[in-house]
């Protein structure tokens, strides 16, 4: 039970203009209607529903609070602190300057009070709170039938008022409780949704909890896959296995078989049959030969920048470019700058003034995006469902923004409201997609790389160039990464894909947050900045960002299969891992990975096509007289070796004697296929 006194937790939802009729009679007497406010709190590892009278005089002693182990309700005997007023100014003009943006709020606005005034006598009867673990079903009105309402019945059976919504509709509301608890609609009353429904099917998909210590384990699962993979699966399968044991002994063990089947179905699309896949080809147990050991050099830095930069502003040398930074990253003080080109917001062969112009056309294009969405009226909104649903989910994830960084700290803070801004920005200027959670995740390391809103923007709009198809509805391209995943993993460890077969764990959903978002949430925030650049070099080959994952597991392998982990341990295993890899370690694994498939002589074709290898001949000099004639991979040798340069071996010590990583003469230039 919350303590008493007041609820001064964290306010999830809050709404004005919600009434109690507390008259059935067919009159509008304005003594009937009641205005309050309605909230949902976090407090104390509770989350409480409250509602009370919009009386500033409101007699505390009868304020009620249902109790977890009450059978009726009971009193609560502290008047509620005043509600601190949150005014939002929305600027309708043409907006040309960054910083002009701290104005606007991406917080709900406030409703008014409504058009009835508030009374004193007989009103705060009607108040009321309680826990929402002690919630057992809500009641809806019929739809077309007035104001929007809803009906409270608790597991006690207590039946509270119920709560006219007179501005808006409940839909948040409900959204809101959705965080915390599972609702499903009642099979004899569609209009009735229950809480905690066991039997509630998984074909919907997982949502994305808060990883707060007071909720441990898995407290939803909801309509959205992408939100959903930003927590552990294995808070989903300690749910899973909780709905269904219920209070029936008989069904306390479930094979994991079952548990994979459901956590399959809960992802509709994604279930793999790799035989019936476009380009299915069995890979059989191939010798790769020895892997190399692979060494990191310094990050690029300004200097060696500034010294491959022409007259006129163009990059020389522009694979040897892409080479450094592959194997070292960028100094944090290039990133503003590298970032641009390699994401192609800046065509690498432009000059400093076309850039310039680029810009200045671009700023332009963005400004008048924004501006379509900053002139829409409350009342448009309402008549557009899909612009309130996009923003709707783009205020719950800049809420959720990773606060570990200083330039997202604060509730208000500017680069919080400048991803708000540029997200609502970007659905008109992608409507199709719009916004699907997890995209703030793609556009907070940008905007704070770039302090900057419009090129914030258009690299994160490039970005999504690429990423687009993770993001898609038919989820095709999350389905492609984990088959090719799959292929990759098997050709480097067979032995490993059977034993995760055999646990269930075969079709690899555990690494669907990493293909997601590109492994925002496995690495620190400094560390993801190394990770997305060098994987942006689009070096050493083809799906780089597949190989980093085959990296990860390899170095799990041993402890998953001496420790003979089952289904729920292996993913929540993968799912602790987050911050606790070591990016420049995975970097060369990976790298040392991609070096030895392309030595590899009889790689498979579907590989090669992951990888974009040409599997030829290549012609040495020697071939000729038939002294040294090799079937190879096609690879830029460059990359390889760094003659001159400081290393950072694979353990983090720094080397700055000269390294080479000798290659075989026939291995050449990687080029696509």
């Amino acid at each position: 039970m919350a303590a008493a006194g007041v609820v001064s937790g964290k306010i999830i939802y809050e709404q004005e203009g919600v009434y109690i009729h507390s008259s059935c009679a067919k009159t509008n007497d304005q003594d009937s209607l009641i205005s309050g406010i309605l909230r949902v709190l976090e407090k104390d590892a509770e989350v409480i529903v409250d509602w009370r009278p919009l009386d500033d005089a409101l007699d505390s002693s009868s304020i009620l609070y249902a109790g977890k182990d009450s059978s009726s309700v009971v009193e609560w005997t502290q008047t509620p602190k005043e509600r601190p007023h949150r005014g939002s100014e929305h600027l309708n003009s043409y907006e040309a300057e960054w910083d002009m943006v701290n104005t606007v709020s991406f917080k709900k606005k406030p409703h008014t009070n409504g058009d009835a005034p508030s009374h004193r006598n007989g009103k705060s009867k009607w108040s009321f709170l309680f826990s929402l673990t002690d919630l057992k079903s809500i009641k809806q009105n019929k739809e077309g039938m007035g104001w929007s309402y809803l009906v409270f019945r608790l597991k006690d059976d207590v039946v509270l008022p119920a709560l006219h919504f007179h501005q808006g509709d409940s839909k948040l509301l409900i959204e809101s409780l959705e965080k915390y608890v599972v609702l499903c609609e009642s099979p004899q009353d569609k209009r009735t949704l229950l809480v905690n429904c066991p039997n509630k099917s998984l074909s919907q998909s997982f949502e994305n909890l808060l990883d707060e210590p007071a909720y441990g384990l898995i407290q939803k699962i909801k309509k959205d896959p992408y939100t959903a993979t930003m927590v552990g699966f294995s808070k989903v399968t300690n749910y899973i296995f909780d709905s269904l044991r219920g209070s029936d002994p008989s069904t306390h063990q479930r094979p994991p078989s079952e548990m994979a089947d459901f956590l399959s179905d809960a992802i509709p699309g994604l279930k793999i049959n790799q035989q019936e896949e476009p380009g299915f080809e069995v890979i059989t147990r191939i010798d790769l030969g020895e892997r190399p050991v692979v060494q990191r050099r310094e990050p690029l830095s300004l200097e060696e920048w500034s010294k491959n930069i022409d007259s006129e502003g163009r990059i020389l040398n522009v694979d040897n470019m892409k080479q450094m930074i592959f194997r070292g990253g960028l100094s944090h003080s290039l990133r503003k700058q590298a970032w641009k080109f390699l994401l192609g917001y800046f065509p690498w062969e432009s000059t400093k003034d076309e850039r310039t112009q680029l810009q200045k056309q671009k700023t332009d294009e963005y400004f008048r995006m924004k501006l379509q969405w900053k002139s829409v009226s409350e009342e448009q909104e309402k008549r557009n469902s899909r612009l309130r649903d996009y923003r709707s989910l783009i205020e719950k994830d800049v809420n959720r923004t990773d606060r570990t960084n200083k330039f997202y700290e604060g509730q208000d803070n500017p680069g919080l409201i400048l991803l708000h801004d540029i997200l609502m920005t970007y659905c008109m200027y992608d409507f199709d997609l719009g916004y699907v959670q997890g995209m703030s995740d793609l556009l907070s390391p940008l905007l704070y790389v770039m302090e900057n809103e419009v090129d914030a923007f258009w690299c994160f709009a490039s970005y999504m160039d690429q990423m687009h198809q993770n993001f898609e509805e038919q989820m095709q391209g999350m389905k492609t990464q984990l088959i090719q995943l799959s292929t990759l993993l098997r050709l480097l460890d067979s032995g490993f894909c059977s034993y995760l077969e055999s646990q269930d764990s075969g079709y690899l959903y555990f690494c669907f947050r990493w293909l997601l978002i590109r492994f925002k949430r496995e690495f620190s925030f400094l560390d993801i900045l190394r990770l997305w650049e060098v994987i942006w070099t689009e070096l050493p080959c083809k799906n780089f960002h597949l190989l980093l994952c085959c990296a990860i597991l390899e170095s799990e392998k041993q402890q998953i299969m001496e420790k003979h982990y089952g289904f729920n341990e292996i993913l929540k295993h993968i799912n602790e891992l987050s911050m606790k890899i070591d990016v420049e370690d995975i970097l060369c694994k990976a790298e040392a990975i991609s070096l030895q498939m392309v030595k590899c002589k009889e790689l498979p074709q579907a590989v090669c096509e992951i990888l974009g290898l040409q599997n030829s001949e290549v012609t040495t000099p020697d071939s000729d007289t038939g002294e040294d004639e090799n079937v190879g991979m096609t690879y830029p040798s460059s990359t390889f070796h760094s003659n001159t340069l400081p290393t950072l071996a694979a353990s983090g010590a720094r080397d700055d004697s000269p390294t080479h990583i000798s290659v075989p003469p026939n291995v050449s230039r990687l080029t696509p296929a």
